[in-house]
């Protein structure tokens, strides 16, 4: 199988969350450009309460114009090394919640075509309320749900993030143990 070679680089953006780069690679026939946006990566939290329902988030999102009912989650900042702490810090501010258990669930690639960004999946048992520490620019509803509702909404496709659809297929799958269905 053909592999692609790096020939050259140029920064084509530099922002706040992510860089775009363009690499001229090898190709089959020759050479071709790839537009890739580098990003740090980030966390997604599936926080299961003791009855079994899975604490959401809702909020607007700006770039799809809309509400979105989503899994908690965030960007791993510059420096960060530690994915699990991250992703406690995240369902601390976004949800107010603190986990007792943290298990791992795995990692997806958001779009393997033209992006770096991995977002690593945690399950999150043991929670214990408490108040959310939003960024300046956050407005979050938190969201309360049996799973087996929850999950039915993203095979129906009534929910459009995909970290969101992948997590809670992820939690089926590995936390049958665990879930109340």
């Amino acid at each position: 199988m053909f592999e692609e070679k790096k020939i050259g680089s140029e920064r084509i953006y530099e922002g706040a969350i992510l860089n775009v780069r363009r690499d001229k690679v090898t190709a089959v026939k020759g050479y071709a450009y790839r537009e890739i946006i580098e990003h740090n990566g980030a966390v997604a939290v599936v926080p299961i309460k003791d009855n079994g329902n899975i604490v959401m988030v809702e909020q607007y999102r700006y770039a799809c114009g809309m509400k979105v009912l989503e899994l908690p989650a965030g960007k791993v900042d510059k420096g960060e090394t530690d994915p699990a702490v991250v992703a406690a810090r995240e369902l601390k501010e976004e949800t107010g919640y603190t986990a007792e258990n943290i298990r791992y669930l795995g990692k997806i690639n958001t779009s393997v075509a033209y992006s770096e960004e991995v977002i690593h999946m945690y399950a999150m048992t043991g929670l214990n309320a408490g108040e959310q520490d939003l960024d300046d620019d956050e407005a979050i509803n938190v969201i309360e749900m049996p799973f087996e509702e929850v999950y039915k909404m993203a095979y129906e496709g009534r929910l459009i993030d995909a970290k969101t659809v992948a997590g809670l297929l992820m939690a089926k799958e590995q936390l049958s143990d665990i879930l109340i269905l």
